[in-house]
């Protein structure tokens, strides 16, 4: 299954508008005896309506709901929504869609909350890092050695820190903000007390401790622009002549020069000088030490005198600057922040863990301790034989309030491949155990919210159906029409008289080849073969010269190909300049017709409406095939509350 009516129905939750007097559990109609309330069909009348130019009645929109549920009901009859593609597509939406409902927002605004207080800090931080599998185990024994008073940081920095540039320093990193570290990174430097040392954390690139030398309040963020012209690289003598540039352009816009005109044309800074020098807003510790320094130190509005970085020489202009402020725009990129990083997990997480807690869950240790002993009793350890034995063994391995689950249900996460490593396969098992429950305890709970919630209901719902409904109108119209070329014939056939041109058609096969060779033997073949049977025809000239021969079966107006032109309107041959390999060509059962012959001379048109026969005879015959029964008093009283 790739496609789906109802794509949109991931984002948006409608929820209706229901007057008082309706209950929005009613039951609105049975179709093959399965009901239909009032808040599902008032939730799609809604959506429908919200998507159209022009409104539709509830009367008018009755029928085409009765419609689509009778779909649905085909569908089901059909077995579709038990085969394995739906089921895997319609969990994996039904999950993606109870996503939203299966976190906890207090621990959500928390990370929120954490994350803004980072905006209104700067820390100064030394760290020490180090990569490897031994990599922790060593940094916790330097720390301890530090704590102890046996080394000072600095000292262990030097000799340990794969950070060669902070190391010479003593470990002296600088200052960090906000969002510019990985996340473990940046929440250990901002946890950790002033002059105090953080356990040894991960960031993702190497195991770190960190000490905190500072803690300033935030000096906020400033808009610069600068003119730079590099040094970097060059001998002292050029060194010398942009300097003498530099003061050059800096009494220039002393004088009144336009700034921005003058980074345009003299900064070696392409990025920036395309928009006048603009750098954008910046914290501190964004910049090389000077000019962070400098750009901090101005005023809004102030020019700095020609200083030197590692770069070359600079002129800041001070555009603005601005402190944290917590507003909607903020909130939006903390948000889009914490979905990028390891944070997106928590708010679930802790959902997860409420949801163990308040169902009892818990794995049954007795069972456990079996599984360690089986797998330590066979000679493989975790092999085939042990994997089969496991996926057949019912035992009831973990449970939680209305339900359980077994040995065997846990082999579903459980990674397949052997190893005769016991450690590892029962640290797998025990781990495949626990997420086994925990999705069972999930998935309990999004079928509660399917009983309690009328807005997840109806997108679960939503979503099923119009899977159903793509399916089985696929299978019964639309490639149907497609592939039943023999009913698309009879159809054209009956209705010929439909399908008109405004004027003459030339209709042939053309063949491609590049040389007179090959062209000739190929209309010599095709004289032999029946070239009515279009598809037999193709195929046969393909398989016969293979890569030396092209076909293409053309149907075109005079004016509409060059090509077409030569060969069947005795036009010009088309200019040969462009040359391809393709070099000689001819037609083929060519001739000029006045009005389509067969359904493939109109392929689209007949296509489309042999579709919508196929359809409304399809409706026809499901009117005829599933009972349907409306409430009539309940639809009066849906129709009277919208008045």
């Amino acid at each position: 299954m790739k496609k789906h009516l109802l794509a949109a129905a991931a984002v948006l939750a409608f929820a209706p508008a229901l007057n008082a007097q309706v209950n929005p559990d009613a039951v609105l109609m049975t179709v093959d005896g399965k009901a239909v309330p009032v808040s599902e069909f008032e939730y799609l009348y809604d959506k429908n309506n919200n998507q159209q130019l022009q409104p539709q009645t509830l009367d008018q929109y009755l029928d085409m709901f009765i419609v689509y549920k009778l779909k649905v009901a085909a569908a089901e009859h059909a077995g579709i929504d038990k085969t394995e593609s739906f089921i895997n597509e319609f969990t994996k939406f039904r999950n993606e869609l109870a996503a939203p409902y299966l976190v906890d927002n207090s621990v959500k605004e928390q990370l929120v909350q954490e994350s803004f207080n980072h905006r209104t800090k700067e820390v100064t931080v030394s760290h020490i890092m180090m990569q490897g599998p031994d990599a922790a185990r060593k940094l916790d024994s330097i720390r301890t050695a530090i704590v102890e008073g046996r080394t000072t940081f600095e000292e262990a920095a030097q000799a340990n820190s794969i950070d060669t540039p902070s190391a010479r320093r003593g470990g002296l990193m600088g200052v960090v903000t906000h969002d510019r570290f990985p996340w473990a990174f940046e929440k250990a430097a901002f946890d950790t007390p002033e002059g105090q040392i953080s356990p040894v954390i991960n960031s993702g690139f190497g195991e770190h401790i960190i000490r905190v030398e500072k803690v300033v309040p935030t000096e906020g963020e400033v808009n610069a622009a600068h003119i730079l012209l590099m040094t970097r690289g060059m001998d002292e003598a050029a060194a010398a002549k942009q300097h003498e540039r530099i003061d050059s352009i800096y009494n220039a816009v002393v004088a009144g020069a336009d700034f921005a005109e003058l980074a345009k044309k003299y900064s070696q800074d392409p990025g920036s000088a395309r928009n006048g020098g603009d750098l954008g807003w910046f914290g501190r510790g964004m910049m090389v030490a000077e000019f962070d320094s400098t750009a901090f130190a101005l005023a809004n509005g102030e020019l700095s005198k020609p200083f030197a970085t590692s770069f070359g020489y600079h002129i800041i202009k001070r555009l603005g600057s601005r402190m944290p402020e917590f507003n909607a725009e903020t909130r939006r990129d903390i948000e889009n922040r914490i979905a990028g990083d390891e944070r997106s997990q928590l708010p679930a997480r802790a959902r997860t863990e409420q949801l163990m807690q308040e169902n009892h869950a818990q794995l049954d240790r007795n069972e456990l301790v079996k599984l360690h002993l089986f797998l330590n009793s066979t000679e493989a350890k975790y092999d085939s034989a042990a994997i089969a034995a496991l996926e057949a063994n019912q035992n009831v391995i973990g449970k939680f309030d209305g339900g359980q689950i077994t040995v065997a249900d846990i082999m579903v996460n459980a990674d397949q491949t052997p190893t005769r490593n016991f450690n590892a396969a029962i640290a797998m098992l025990n781990a495949a155990a626990q997420k086994t429950l925990e999705n069972a305890v999930l998935d309990a709970e999004r079928k509660r919210l399917e009983a309690s919630n009328a807005d997840y209901r109806n997108l679960v719902n939503e979503y099923r159906d119009g899977i159903l409904l793509y399916e089985v109108s696929n299978n019964n119209v639309w490639d149907k029409a497609a592939k039943d070329t023999k009913g698309l014939e009879q159809f054209f056939k009956k209705n010929i008289k439909k399908y008109k041109w405004d004027q003459p058609k030339f209709k042939s096969y053309i063949f491609f080849a590049d040389n007179d060779s090959v062209l000739n033997e190929a209309l010599a073949y095709a004289a032999t073969l029946d070239a009515t049977a279009a598809q037999t025809f193709t195929t046969e000239m393909r398989t016969k010269f293979g890569n030396k021969l092209k076909v293409e079966r053309v149907i075109a107006a005079k004016g509409e190909n060059p090509i077409t032109d030569y060969l069947g309107f005795e036009g010009k041959r088309p200019d040969d300049s462009k040359k391809t390999r393709w070099t000689h060509y001819a037609a083929f059962a060519g001739r000029i017709i006045d009005a389509p012959e067969e359904a493939s001379d109109v392929r689209g048109a007949a296509v489309t409406d042999y579709q919508a026969a196929l359809e409304k005879e399809w409706v026809k015959q499901l009117k005829k095939k599933y009972k349907v029964k409306v409430d009539k008093k309940v639809f009066g009283q849906v129709k009277d509350s919208r008045k």
